[in-house]
């Protein structure tokens, strides 16, 4: 088990370090999220340009923990080039997922996986989806 801990921790490492998609695009076709946990400092903007149902870009920049900025890596990642429709349902698995409760595996990847260790400490949940929630709304929008 201790393996499988130390490979998430490089894998939320990796994403803090090396964060994909990170950068915003001036651009008024894109929808700008930002988002905030007081608790823990984090601030983020997500960045979503929509096109056909289909999220076709995602980005993000802000400064937080390293559970917050890696996970916001791993959305962008996760959810480029995915219909609006089945990244709500990807959303909502994450948050199952995050919370200790049963989720679809077959929709996660090991990625995700690295941050499931946060349904231990209640207080991280929210660094975790803090970038889940501002997509999620930018995809609600209207």
């Amino acid at each position: 088990m201790e393996n499988i801990n130390e490979l998430y921790r490089q894998v939320i490492m990796d994403h803090y370090k090396n964060p994909r998609y990170k950068g915003l695009i001036n651009n008024s076709k894109y929808l700008n999220i930002f988002m905030s946990n007081p608790s823990c400092g984090d601030e983020l903007t997500i960045q979503l340009y929509l096109e056909d149902g289909i999220v076709k870009d995602l980005r993000h920049d802000g400064k937080g923990c390293s559970i917050c900025c890696a996970s916001a890596s791993i959305i962008c990642e996760k959810l480029h080039e995915v219909k609006i429709d089945q990244s709500l349902v990807i959303i909502q698995n994450f948050y199952e997922m995050v919370k200790g409760l049963k989720f679809n595996e077959e929709l996660i990847n090991t990625d995700e996986l690295s941050l499931q260790g946060v349904a231990k400490f209640p207080a991280r949940i929210k660094c975790a989806t803090l970038a889940w929630k501002a997509v999620e709304k930018g995809l609600s929008h209207d």
